[in-house]
């Protein structure tokens, strides 16, 4: 199969194309940042000229992983946010419809907002909610976007809401998930806050792409699926577990409650992503954690050692 990936460098990018180029499959990447990998087309999204240009090449397949990401950031940067996440899209599926390739859409557990049941896909068809931040107002227009299309114009697409996935290769930067900004404060000694009664599930990076990847054998035009682990836990044990891997105790640690315009629990339920797809777990978090610090020591170097600072609060539950 001959696949394109937008946002094909960044963190979910470049463990899809390895995975899907191990299967065999002619992977082509796309974007922002260049490259010397002949299969990899330098452009923006928010230019349709190119983005068509580079379409018409012929693809079977598009994984739309492109994005401006994290909550904060979209506050900071919401002209970037609002042109890539939702004018970009809107290119990518006005492309599609001319040129009748599927696409797979990266969504985000942001939106299912303030809801405070477990997490099932079909909630967001029959249940009122409040969407928090506009990073998750971005992506509810995207899977908007795609919907009328499917409806309008007859494309077929399937739309991936991931939960905080995490793992080898994230490097921290503002709208990061919570586990780079823990482990990249950690190391810097620079203070964090754990907010304590928030509760998420992690996936583990490979599991999630090895879902992802499924997609090539297993596409249901219009399916909409959750891609998240099975063990919830609260965002101390996370942070304990990083300390631990990184030697470190946790008196730069400022613990809070829990964080405004922030869900409390994400309880997700992964079963169609299990029945159709095969997603399964195979790294728990203490393991997929150790591996995580262990590339971040690699990609850092050695922790420094840790001044006396104040603590001060910082934003540490961004989703990808």
């Amino acid at each position: 199969m001959k696949v394109l990936i937008t946002g094909g460098l960044g963190f979910v990018g470049t463990h899809l194309t390895r995975l899907l180029r191990n299967r065999g499959h002619d992977v082509f990447t796309l974007d922002l940042l260049p490259s010397p990998d002949p299969r990899h087309f330098r452009a923006d999204i928010r230019s349709y000229r190119s983005l068509r240009g580079i379409l018409e090449k012929g693809f079977d397949l598009v994984y739309h992983l492109a994005a401006e990401a994290g909550r904060w950031n979209g506050e900071d940067h919401y002209e970037a946010l609002w042109t890539t996440n939702v004018i970009g899209t809107k290119h990518l599926i006005r492309v599609q419809e001319a040129l009748r390739f599927r696409l797979v859409y990266l969504s985000s557990s942001e939106v299912y907002g303030d809801y405070a049941g477990t997490m099932k896909e079909e909630v967001t068809e029959r249940i009122p909610f409040h969407l928090l931040n506009d990073y998750a107002m971005t992506k509810w227009v995207g899977e908007e976007q795609i919907l009328n299309s499917e409806r309008m114009s007859g494309t077929e697409s399937v739309r991936i809401r991931m939960f905080n996935l995490y793992g080898p290769g994230e490097r921290f930067a503002p709208g990061r998930g919570v586990v780079a900004r823990f482990i990249w404060h950690a190391m810097q000694g620079l203070p964090y806050t754990v907010y304590s009664a928030h509760r998420r599930t992690s996936t583990y990076i490979d599991d999630a792409v090895r879902t992802l990847g499924a997609l090539t054998d297993r596409f249901r035009p219009g399916r909409v699926y959750n891609i998240g682990g099975f063990e919830e836990h609260d965002m101390k044990r996370v942070s304990d577990i990083i300390l631990k891997h990184l030697g470190l105790d946790d008196s730069l640690v400022r613990y809070e409650e829990r964080e405004a315009f922030t869900t409390l629990v994400k309880s997700v339920d992964c079963t169609r992503a299990v029945d159709e797809l095969g997603h399964r777990i195979e790294i728990d978090l203490e393991e997929g954690l150790a591996r995580t610090v262990r590339w971040a020591i690699d990609a850092y170097g050695a922790p420094r050692l840790r001044p006396s600072v104040s603590h001060a609060p910082s934003r540490n539950l961004g989703d990808p």
